[in-house]
């Protein structure tokens, strides 16, 4: 395998991030690399951001469909870092910057206490968690044609772009969050539906993998983070003069202007 250098393909990628601009494949010229390389090269990048005055402030889960690992040939979901600049504070998303935005319904949680190790429970995840809220996120992959490999989207951070909290936070024990139902409409027109159990079968069993999966590394979700636990229906493309409402089942309906 020829020799790579992470730092510099983080570089790479960090600055097509920061400037919205499209770019190729890292694959096409390492068709070699692995997972565990990108997932380096997303950690120097985001590195990157850190040292420029932004901080970590939580994590997302990606391919949390089991229809989604199998079109990629992988048996466990994806994570990536969530900044502080890339949280919306008002439900209005400015396509400056974006190259390919697209909106999808999650749930998130804000938690209250640490999650370590890789025997994590359902039971330890409710415990340390604060509260759950009705959230979008904005994916947008920074490569060509939304055209990519799963080496090349962990890389590019897991597509992370922007995100929106609902205003009103939930108790984790307030309903069964599989069975919240999920309908998205853009500019009037319902285009997708869904339920919690699209992520996982169940969203709890989102970070319960996303603590494993950081276990490995040596990490920890600590309290305060914000945990995206994965999309509930398919992402939904987004160009200025858009509108969304979404409506989360006996939750809240939370609408987003595109501008």
């Amino acid at each position: 395998m020829q020799d790579v250098d992470l730092d510099a393909l983080a570089q790479r990628v960090n600055e097509h991030q920061r400037k919205g601009l499209a770019m190729r494949k890292l694959t096409l010229e390492y068709p070699e690399l692995t997972v565990e390389q990108a997932y380096r090269i997303q950690a120097l990048a985001v590195e990157r951001e850190l040292a420029a005055g932004d901080r970590l402030i939580g994590w997302k889960m990606g391919l949390t469909s089991r229809a989604k690992q199998v079109s990629v040939g992988v048996d466990e979901p994806i994570y990536g870092r969530l900044l502080g600049a890339m949280e919306l504070k008002t439900p209005i998303l400015s396509v400056t910057g974006l190259v390919h935005p697209r909106v999808e319904p999650e749930l998130a949680l804000v938690l209250k206490g640490r999650l370590e190790g890789d025997s994590i429970t359902p039971r330890d995840v409710w415990r340390a968690t604060e509260c759950v809220v009705p959230a979008l996120e904005v994916i947008d992959s920074r490569y060509e044609n939304f055209s990519f490999t799963l080496v090349d989207v962990v890389a590019d951070n897991a597509s992370s772009s922007r995100f929106y909290l609902g205003e009103q936070g939930f108790s984790p024990y307030h309903t069964q969050w599989d069975e919240v139902g999920v309908v998205v409409r853009k500019n009037g027109t319902v285009v997708q539906t869904g339920a919690g159990a699209a992520v996982l079968g169940h969203p709890v069993r989102s970070v319960v993998m996303l603590a494993q999966m950081l276990a490995r590394e040596g990490l920890a979700l600590e309290p305060g983070m914000v945990i995206l636990t994965g999309g509930i229906t398919e992402a939904v493309s987004v160009a200025p003069g858009d509108r969304l409402q979404v409506a989360f089942d006996g939750l809240a309906t939370l609408e987003l202007r595109v501008e």
